[in-house]
């Protein structure tokens, strides 16, 4: 009997100053909920969202249910202070008041 296949996946969380990997191996059918798990016993004490977060694979939202790849990046996402297209909006405001004519 052959041992069961494993795949390797890389939970990714970066916070404001820092970034954090962790590197997981997982059984075949395991679930993005179980690289969390795994992922979160190697990493100790850091302060992660690990229930709170939305999660998502290299980019793309995903639910915790969902059956990662050998290979993918889970990724757990802070919330944006504020909308990116606000701010850009606030920034060509305050240049377009600050030019002379």
């Amino acid at each position: 009997m052959s041992a069961p296949a494993l795949k390797r996946c890389l939970v990714a969380y970066a916070a404001p100053h820092r970034q954090y990997l962790f590197a997981v191996e997982l059984p075949a059918d395991a679930c993005i909920g179980a690289a969390l798990a795994a992922a979160r016993l190697v990493a100790e004490d850091v302060p992660v969202p690990w229930d709170s977060a939305p999660v998502g694979i290299f980019g793309e939202l995903r639910s915790r249910a969902d059956v990662p790849q050998d290979g993918d990046r889970i990724e757990l996402y802070r919330p944006l202070r504020q909308n990116p297209r606000e701010r850009r909006r606030e920034r060509a405001g305050r240049r377009g008041r600050a030019m002379p004519l």
